[in-house]
C-alpha cells in the first residue's frame, strides 16, 4: 500500500482541524506545529509547507546528497524546499512537510491517487485549481529530512522524481509544464549533441569546450558553498544528478502510461 492510500486511511480517523504530514525519514523542529498553525488564521490558506533541511547528524554521504539538492544549480528557484527562504505562495509542494485543513481534504476526498511520488502534486493541483485555495510556504515551518546516500540511493530517488515529473507534464500541465523542469534534459541533449558536433565539425569544438567549462565552473562554485570536505562528492553528484534527471524526465515525457490514478 503506497503512502497516499495510507494517509487517506489516516484522514478518516483524524479529529483535529489541521492534518500534518511528514515522511518516515523526517522529524520536525520543536516549533514546527506552532509556526505552521499560525498561518491558518488566514481563511484563504488551505495548506502550509516549509523547508526540509538536511540534519547535521546525517552521515557524510547523506550530507553530500542534501548539499546537491540545496544547490542552486540543481534546484534553481525551488531551493526554498531545502533551505529557508522568504514566505511565498506556492502551487506545488512536497508532502514530507505539509499541513492542510481537514475540511479541505474531506472536500477533495483525500489524496485519492495511486501515484508515488507525485501524490502531492495532484493534491496541490486540486487545492489550487479545483477549489481555488492558497498553499503557503513558511520558512519557519521547518522539518529535518534524512537524505539517501550518494550515489546509488540518491540517483534512484532523482530518477523516480524525474520520471513522474516528465509524465506529469502531460497529465498535470497546469503545474508541471514549467521551463525549469526541462533544463536538465536540454543540458543532457546539449552535451551529447555538442560532443558529436565537436568531433565532426572542428570549428564548433572551441564553442562546445567553452560552454562545458562554464558549466563545470558554475558547478564548482555551487559545490564550494557547502562543507569543504564534501566538495568532491557534491561536485560529481550535481553533474550526475543533472544527467539522471534529464534522462528519466525524457522517459516520463515520452511514456504513454505510468501507474495511473485508479480512484478517479
Amino acid at each position: 500500500m503506497n503512502p497516499a492510500r495510507k494517509r487517506d486511511i489516516a484522514i478518516k480517523y483524524a479529529r483535529g482541524d489541521i492534518l500534518a504530514f511528514i515522511d518516515d525519514d523526517v522529524y520536525p523542529h520543536k516549533d514546527w506545529l506552532k509556526n505552521a498553525v499560525a498561518n491558518f488564521n488566514d481563511l484563504e490558506v488551505a495548506a502550509v509547507g516549509g523547508p526540509a533541511i538536511t540534519p547535521q547528524e546525517d552521515n557524510f554521504k547523506q550530507r553530500a546528497s542534501g548539499a546537491v539538492y540545496s544547490s542552486w544549480v540543481v534546484s534553481g528557484k525551488y531551493v526554498y524546499r531545502y533551505l529557508p527562504r522568504k514566505k511565498i505562495e506556492v502551487e506545488d509542494y512536497p508532502s514530507c512537510n505539509f499541513l492542510v485543513r481537514r475540511s479541505v481534504m474531506e472536500e477533495l476526498g483525500g489524496f485519492n491517487t495511486d501515484f508515488w511520488p507525485g501524490e502531492d502534486t495532484k493534491l496541490c493541483l486540486d487545492i489550487t485549481r479545483k477549489i481555488g485555495r492558497k498553499i503557503l510556504y513558511d520558512p519557519q515551518t521547518v522539518v529535518y529530512h534524512h537524505r539517501r546516500e550518494i550515489f546509488i540511493p540518491h540517483l534512484k530517488q532523482i530518477a523516480n522524481y524525474a520520471l513522474h515529473r516528465g509524465y506529469f507534464v502531460k497529465r498535470y500541465p497546469e503545474t508541471s509544464l514549467r521551463a525549469a523542469y526541462f533544463v536538465p534534459s536540454l543540458f543532457l541533449l546539449g552535451v551529447i549533441g555538442g560532443g558529436i558536433a565537436a568531433v565532426f565539425f572542428v570549428p564548433f569544438k572551441p564553442v562546445f569546450l567553452a560552454a562545458l567549462c562554464l558549466y563545470l565552473t558554475l558547478v564548482l562554485i555551487s559545490s564550494i558553498s557547502n562543507e569543504l570536505c564534501l566538495i568532491p562528492l557534491v561536485f560529481s553528484g550535481i553533474i550526475i544528478s543533472h544527467c539522471a534527471y534529464g534522462f528519466y524526465f525524457l522517459i516520463g515525457l515520452l511514456s504513454n502510461r505510468l501507474k495511473e490514478d485508479s480512484r478517479q
